[in-house]
């Protein structure tokens, strides 16, 4: 089928889609900020120890959204297939929500057991046990994550991303009043510090779960993802397996080099951790905007898979790309522009120690502009490559990427060549570059060329 969609008609076609979704990130992502900040404004060692604590968390949760990630395209291709595609998406939903569900399972002793591993790992003990006592709340918490996750993947699909946006906002304005309320024990409530922080997530990630669930039910009861839902089909759940835990291992490779690095700057000292978990917080919110221009990606190539549209494939791609080019543009130059004031934004003006988390920031910031293209690059690329359905090369470009280039590198120059936070977030830079180039042109290579994906070429790959 050719494409008869013109340039600027893709980029309104992935902005209507991308936007909202960027919206949603972003609002989402506000959770994990917003408990950044005021950890940040209540305790300096809360702070540290939060930071330890999500990195722990956040390797568990990436890894197993690559089931509810791989719903995104199967949904979508399946939606282009008619009567047929309606019996295929409910069948992979489902089992986006079984595989997610046990992949929640398997983590949950690492998070009851965190503080000792995170002391074999060389960190505080004592920073390491307040992480602990976070991690029991939160990895409760991690099921609605995911069960979130695989309904915004099948939303997303189908073109509902605008409630993903508001459900998103709702669950991150309680989460701030509720965290207002139990970290500083206000309106009568004991003052938890952490602890509180941990039960504001856990509510936020909840109600997220049950506001997405209510509507899918209500815009498309004839799907019926709920029902039955402990009926198991081998196939489906062998097709996501397929799709899903490449993308998981994929994105574990890359998260795992950002916690990798946070192991790194403890050992450098709180400080360093301190102000590299702020550093990230706001490259990880900015990112938010490369996110949700990868997954319209993702979506637009998926429904140009299912229609066997390549034309459309390699313009889609090509106006993804742009899109994602510009924004690492402009977050480049306010990084540049305004270093002090974004860090300064994360920590209590009377600290003690708010000058020296400046300093240290303000360099990691400037580090973070450079990786800015090369972290777009990637992940949409990575999008485009999803769409298609094309994953296990790419895991392979990603590993070797980020814990061959970019691992070996930020240990080398952060400790034996003394460089420090610097050196560390340098290495992170040059993993991103490496994974940026090889995965675009995995997909100009290969993955652009719908024939010779079909049929079963994917799953081969």
């Amino acid at each position: 089928m050719r494409d008869q969609m013109t340039y600027a008609g893709h980029a309104k076609a992935i902005l209507l889609l991308g936007l909202p979704l960027v919206g949603g990130h972003l609002a989402q992502m506000a959770i994990q900020i917003t408990d950044t900040l005021m950890m940040g404004w209540y305790s300096i060692p809360g702070l540290a120890a939060m930071v330890l604590a999500g990195t722990f968390w956040i390797v568990a949760f990436i890894f197993s959204i690559g089931f509810s990630q791989a719903v995104l395209p199967l949904v979508a291709e399946a939606s282009e297939r008619g009567e047929e595609g309606v019996q295929r998406l409910r069948r992979v939903t489902r089992m986006g929500f079984w595989l997610s569900a046990l992949a929640w399972a398997a983590f949950q002793p690492a998070f009851w057991f965190s503080g000792p591993i995170l002391v074999a790992l060389g960190q505080d003990p004592e920073l390491a046990a307040m992480a602990e006592g976070y991690l029991h709340i939160a990895g409760v918490a991690l099921l609605p994550a995911l069960v979130t996750m695989v309904l915004k993947s099948y939303l997303s699909a189908l073109e509902r991303t605008s409630v993903l946006l508001w459900i998103a906002i709702v669950a991150a304005v309680v989460n701030v009043f509720l965290n207002w309320v139990l970290i500083f024990g206000k309106l009568g409530a004991p003052e938890l510090g952490l602890i509180g922080a941990a039960w504001a997530s856990l509510a936020g990630h909840l109600l997220s779960a049950v506001l997405l669930a209510l509507y899918a039910v209500r815009i498309f009861p004839e799907h019926g993802i709920f029902h039955r839902l402990w009926r198991g089909d081998a196939g489906a759940l062998r097709q996501v397996f397929a799709l899903g835990w490449p993308i998981g291992l994929t994105l574990l490779a890359e998260v795992g080099l950002f916690a990798f690095s946070s192991l790194l700057m403890g050992w450098i000292g709180t400080i360093a951790l301190a102000a590299h978990g702020i550093a990230i917080q706001i490259a990880s919110a900015t990112f938010m905007v490369h996110l949700g221009l990868s997954n319209a990606a993702t979506i637009r190539a998926g429904k140009a898979f299912g229609r066997m549209d390549e034309p459309g494939l390699r313009r889609g791609a090509q106006v993804s790309i742009a899109l994602s080019i510009a924004w690492a543009v402009v977050t480049l130059a306010a990084y540049l522009a305004f270093p002090a004031f974004l860090i300064g934004l994360f920590v209590d003006p009377a600290e003690p120690a708010r000058d020296a988390i400046l300093a240290t920031g303000v360099g990691l910031l400037a580090m973070a502009a450079l990786f800015q293209l090369f972290d777009g690059a990637q992940v949409t690329a990575m999008g485009l490559l999803r769409g298609v359905q094309d994953m296990r090369v790419p895991m392979w470009i990603a590993a070797v990427s980020y814990w061959g280039v970019g691992a070996p590198l930020a240990w080398a120059l952060g400790f034996p060549a003394g460089y420090g936070g610097m050196g560390v977030w340098f290495g992170l830079a040059m993993g991103l570059a490496t994974a940026g180039v090889l995965l675009l042109w995995r997909f100009w290579a290969r993955s652009v060329k719908i024939g010779e994906l079909l049929p079963g070429a994917a799953a081969s790959a």
